[in-house]
């Protein structure tokens, strides 16, 4: 496959946003040139082709935190994946950047997520310690990049360079291992480039957190692994529940939870809009390129609540996520996946595309890439399914 520079798009979307806000007419462009669109800026371009792409549908049939079998109730990657698009709208419009950016960048934020959740990263990446490892930004970068093959002239999803770099820098400046990662982008390439990303993927990068402390809880009271009253002496979210137990006392559970939920969402919004809104002013850059050039991030959470927000991961590190019945489902999850490695590297047994890829390998890392893309690209009741195929044996989770 031959790559082309980032080619410049043609037509000019002129949009009403803040100077600081990325302009789809003044984007970096794409891998290849692309037919203008009467109807669309570069940026819905993106939203519309990780929508319609493969990736995108196998998130309902991935683990979000709670297994599939648990649930039809449970968030999975996929309402994740919704919910923090939502949030990151919001607060786009909030700060007056370009809602279509941060919409893209959100939908694409866990696309290059295994099955079982994190636990599958975790096996993942001990697997490929040999091989440079597993970082799930630089999956999602190889999957809208390399992997989608559904256009006719090229492979991926040719989305624009701000798109990609939001997706890549999803967490943050990227460190080494990363960049080590990144032998499959076309020469020249810039988006392992220094410093954050624009202001639309800090606001994907921080509804992701917003949105998965809430649901989290939900997800938890929901399984019985929390009763809201645990809640009370956590910061931030404590206050919260005090609040809706005395004014709902009598109500049922599944009601205080969601009252709690959202009134959580809520205010931790409004305190990175206000947030945002001081360290804009106090900033004051001039386009996007000013913020990516600055030695921090402008959409943070107030200083007080980002200490409050680490104290309930912690808690739910502590209590949900480490809780004896997760924990069996994650302990089984990663030896499914380790197996599943171990099997493909040593027999080659890959369906016939794939297998493929594996015999025209030039190396034993790019052998074991393959089967780490190929790994990743699974749902959970498809990883499930080739684990009985291999082992004729059915993995029980409870």
């Amino acid at each position: 496959m031959t790559h082309r520079r980032f080619a410049k798009p043609i037509r000019e979307n002129k949009s009403v946003t803040a100077p600081y806000a990325s302009k789809p007419e003044q984007s970096r462009g794409r891998l290849f040139p692309t037919s203008e669109s009467p109807t669309r800026s570069e940026f819905q371009r993106d939203r519309d082709r990780i929508i319609h792409s493969t990736a995108f549908r196998r998130l309902q049939h991935k683990t979000q935190v709670f297994l599939h079998h648990e649930g039809q109730h449970f968030r999975t990657r996929l309402t994740h994946t919704l919910e923090v698009s939502q949030i990151a709208r919001s607060i786009a419009r909030a700060l007056d950047l370009n809602e279509d950016l941060a919409e893209a960048v959100a939908l694409a934020h866990d696309l290059g997520h295994p099955p079982f959740g994190h636990a599958g990263e975790r096996a993942l990446d001990r697997a490929m310690s040999d091989f440079g490892g597993f970082d799930h930004n630089v999956q999602a970068l190889r999957t809208v990049v390399l992997l989608e093959n559904r256009y006719a002239e090229h492979d991926g999803l040719n989305l624009t360079w701000e798109t990609l770099d939001g997706i890549f820098k999803h967490n943050g400046p990227v460190g080494p291992k990363a960049l080590a990662l990144l032998d499959f982008l076309p020469a020249g390439q810039t988006i392992a480039n220094k410093g954050f990303s624009s202001l639309e993927a800090q606001a994907a990068a921080i509804a992701d957190d917003i949105a998965y402390n809430s649901h989290d809880i939900d997800d938890a009271v929901r399984a019985g692994i929390l009763d809201l009253r645990q809640l009370v002496d956590v910061p931030l979210v404590g206050p919260i529940v005090g609040e809706v137990l005395a004014r709902y006392p009598g109500v049922e559970l599944a009601r205080q939870t969601h009252e709690t939920q959202r009134r959580l969402i809520t205010r931790t919004i409004e305190g990175v809009i206000a947030t945002a809104r001081t360290n804009i002013a106090e900033t004051n850059p001039a386009s996007a390129d000013a913020v990516r050039d600055l030695d921090r991030p402008l959409i943070t959470f107030p200083e007080k609540m980002a200490v409050d927000e680490k104290a309930i991961k912690q808690f739910l590190f502590a209590n949900v996520y480490r809780d004896p019945g997760v924990m069996r489902a994650v302990n089984r999850s990663e030896e499914v996946i380790e197996r599943l490695f171990d099997h493909y590297m040593r027999s080659g047994d890959l369906p016939p595309k794939w297998a493929a890829r594996l015999a025209g390998a030039a190396s034993e890392t790019q052998r074991a890439r393959h089967v780490c893309d190929f790994i990743a690209g699974m749902t959970d009741p498809y990883a499930l399914d080739e684990h009985k195929r291999l082992f004729d044996e059915i993995v029980e989770f409870r």
